[in-house]
C-alpha cells in the first residue's frame, strides 16, 4: 500500500462514511484512493465550508467530523472553520496536504505551514513524514478530538508521504498516550460537597451549557434537576436542552438571554455552572455570579474552571459520569417555592415582538416557527441579527438548535446545515440566515443540489449588515457607515439558478401561510423574509 492507501484504511478504521473537502495537487492520492473506499466524499465549493460541513455533520450525528484540503490556500483556507469547532469544542479531524517533505520550509508554491499556522485552533496537530506512521496518527486523532474536551486535530501529510509505496497496513487497538489522559470522574469529595451545599441553600439554579450536549449527558443532568426540584437556564449553546413546556426551565441568560432567567441567575445563593465556559455572552459580568452566592463549576476542562470567575466547589470531570454519581446519592431537596418564584417572572415575558404588517417582524416569525417544530427538527442559525432573533425567541419543544456560539462566525449556517442534514437525513433541517451571512456561503446551494440534500433555508433580508448597523446605531449616534448592501442579490434568482424552490413573506399578514409553506415543501426551499432595516434586536453590547 502507499501512504494514501494507509489512510483511507485508517479512516475506514473509524466507521468513517463521509469527508467533506475540495482537492488540490498536494491530496489528490487520497481521492484518487477514496474510488476503492466506501467514504462518501463531499465536495464543497470554498475550502472553509468543508469545516463547517463537518462540524453540522458531528452536531446532528454525534460521529467525529473529518474535513480535507490541500496545502497553501486550500488549508489555510479551512482556518476560520477549525477556529470556529475548536470554539465551540466540536471533534474534528482535519487532513491537510503538504508539499513534499524535502521542501517543506523553500517557500515552495502553494506551500504555508498549517501545523504553525492552527497552534492556537486545534487540540493537538500532526506533520507526518513516514508514511509507516499514518495508522498510528489516525488513531490517536481520532482519539484525542472525541475524548475530554472535544476539538479539532489537525493531520498535515506531505505528498510524497502519500504517494509513498510499499507499506502493510497494522492498525493499532489502543491508545497509548503517557502525556494525554483527560480526567472523566469527578473526584468523589468534591462530589458530595455540591449535595452538601445544597442541603444548606434555598434558592439553587443550574446553567447548563454546549457540554452537556457534547457528553451526552441531558438525561442524567435533567434526571438531577428533577430529582430535587432545581430550576435551571441554558447558555447560547446549551439552547435545546431545556424544553418550554418543563416548568423548571427558565430560558436562556446572557446578553441577549431573557430578562426573568438573569434574574433568577442574579438572586440565586448556589449556581451550578455544568458545561459552560462562563463567557462574555452568556455572563457578562463575572462578578455577579460569585457575589452573594456559592458557585459551583463542573466541567471536562481544568482549564475552564476558575478562569473567568473563581469558584468555590470545582469539579473536574466528564458531565455524564459526575451527575450519574450525583443522582446516586439519597438525600432529596424540594425547591417549589423558589420554582414558583421564578415561574412568576416567566409570566411577565418581555413583549417586544411587533405587531406592524408592513414588515415581517423576525421575533414572531421565530417564535411561530419554532413552536411548531418537536424532535423531528433542527434549527441552524448563522451570526448577526438573526442568531439573536432565534436564541431569543425559540420555543423548545424537543427541536434541536445548533449555532456558532464561542467564534461568531458569518456564513456558518448553509454549510453546517448542508452537513447536519448529511449526518442525519431524517431530521428536517432549518436553516436561519441574515441576507449578509447567506452571502458569504451561498455557493454551497451548489453542494447542496450535487448531494440532492433537502433543507429549509430563511433569509432574514433587510438589506444591510444589520447587526453592524444595530451597534452603530448604540455606540456611533447613528453615524451608519459601510453595512449597505443595496438589496442585492435577487435571492429569487439565485434560487431559480439552482432550481430551487421560493418564495418570499412581505408581512406578519403572510407569515403563517409561509410557514405552512415552508415546512411542507418536500424538497430544498428557500423562504426570504421582507424585514424592516431599521428593526433592531435590543441586543445588550
Amino acid at each position: 500500500m502507499n501512504g494514501a492507501l494507509l489512510l483511507v484504511k485508517s479512516l475506514e478504521k473509524e466507521n468513517v462514511s463521509v469527508l467533506f473537502g475540495y482537492p488540490g495537487i498536494s491530496i489528490c492520492p487520497l481521492f484518487d484512493k477514496l474510488t476503492e473506499s466506501s467514504i462518501h466524499s463531499v465536495l464543497v465549493r470554498h475550502e472553509v465550508n468543508a469545516a463547517h460541513e463537518a462540524n453540522g455533520y458531528y452536531r446532528s450525528s454525534g460521529k467525529v467530523g473529518v474535513c480535507v484540503s490541500s496545502s497553501g490556500p486550500g488549508a489555510t483556507n479551512l482556518i476560520t472553520g477549525i477556529a470556529t469547532a475548536f470554539a465551540d469544542s466540536i471533534p474534528m479531524v482535519v487532513i491537510t496536504g503538504q508539499v513534499k517533505s524535502e521542501h517543506i520550509g523553500s517557500d515552495l508554491f502553494q506551500e504555508a505551514d498549517i501545523v504553525g499556522a492552527c497552534e492556537s485552533f486545534v487540540k493537538y496537530s500532526y506533520l507526518v513524514k513516514d508514511a509507516s506512521l499514518i495508522p498510528k496518527t489516525v488513531k490517536e486523532a481520532f482519539y484525542i478530538a472525541s475524548t475530554g474536551r472535544k476539538g479539532p486535530v489537525l493531520i498535515d501529510i506531505p505528498v510524497d508521504v502519500l504517494r509513498d509505496e510499499g507499506y502493510e497496513f497494522n492498525y493499532p487497538d489502543e491508545v497509548k498516550l503517557r502525556t494525554y489522559k483527560p480526567t472523566l470522574k469527578g473526584h468523589s469529595v468534591q462530589i458530595k460537597k455540591i449535595i452538601n451545599e445544597l442541603s444548606k441553600a434555598s434558592k439553587p439554579i443550574i446553567m447548563v451549557g454546549g457540554g452537556v450536549k457534547l457528553s451526552d449527558s441531558i438525561e442524567e443532568v435533567l434526571q438531577f434537576a428533577k430529582k430535587h426540584n432545581i430550576p435551571f437556564v441554558s447558555t447560547m449553546m446549551g439552547i435545546g436542552i431545556g424544553r418550554d413546556d418543563n416548568p423548571l426551565y427558565i430560558g436562556m441568560v446572557g446578553n441577549n438571554g431573557s430578562k426573568f432567567a438573569n434574574k433568577a441567575i442574579n438572586e440565586a445563593d448556589c449556581l451550578i455552572v455544568a458545561g459552560a465556559r462562563v463567557a462574555d455572552r452568556a455572563v457578562k459580568q463575572p462578578d455577579l455570579i460569585t457575589k452573594d452566592k456559592t458557585l459551583i463549576h463542573i466541567d471536562v476542562d481544568p482549564a475552564e474552571i476558575g478562569k473567568n470567575a473563581g469558584p468555590n466547589i470545582p469539579v473536574v470531570g466528564d458531565l455524564k459520569e459526575v451527575f450519574i454519581e450525583l443522582n446516586k446519592f439519597e438525600e432529596q431537596f424540594d425547591f417549589s417555592d423558589w420554582v414558583n418564584r421564578i415561574n412568576t417572572y416567566k409570566m411577565t415575558r418581555e413583549g417586544l415582538r411587533e405587531s406592524t404588517n408592513l414588515y415581517v417582524d423576525p421575533k414572531e416569525f421565530v417564535y411561530s416557527l419554532t413552536g411548531r417544530l418537536k424532535e423531528e427538527s433542527l434549527i441552524v442559525t448563522d451570526v448577526g441579527q438573526n442568531q439573536i432573533y432565534a436564541c431569543s425567541n425559540f420555543i423548545s419543544l424537543g427541536a434541536g438548535f445548533i449555532t456558532s456560539g464561542g467564534f461568531g462566525c458569518m456564513g456558518f449556517s448553509v454549510p453546517a446545515a448542508i452537513g447536519a442534514k448529511i449526518g442525519n437525513p431524517e431530521k428536517r433541517i432549518i436553516s436561519l440566515n441574515g441576507d449578509g451571512a447567506f452571502q458569504m456561503s451561498m455557493a454551497e446551494l451548489s453542494t447542496l443540489k450535487q448531494e440532492n440534500v433537502d433543507i429549509k433555508i430563511v433569509i432574514f433580508n433587510n438589506k444591510s449588515l444589520g447587526m453592524i448597523k444595530e451597534y452603530q446605531h448604540l455606540k456611533y449616534n447613528n453615524n451608519y457607515t459601510f453595512n449597505e448592501l443595496n438589496g442585492y442579490p435577487h435571492f429569487d434568482c439565485i434560487a431559480k439558478a439552482y432550481d430551487i424552490d421560493y418564495r418570499e413573506c412581505h408581512s406578519n399578514n403572510e407569515m403563517e401561510d409561509c410557514i405552512n409553506w415552508l415546512l411542507s415543501t418536500k424538497d430544498t426551499c428557500i423562504l426570504e423574509l421582507n424585514v424592516d432595516r431599521d428593526a433592531f434586536t435590543c441586543m445588550n453590547i
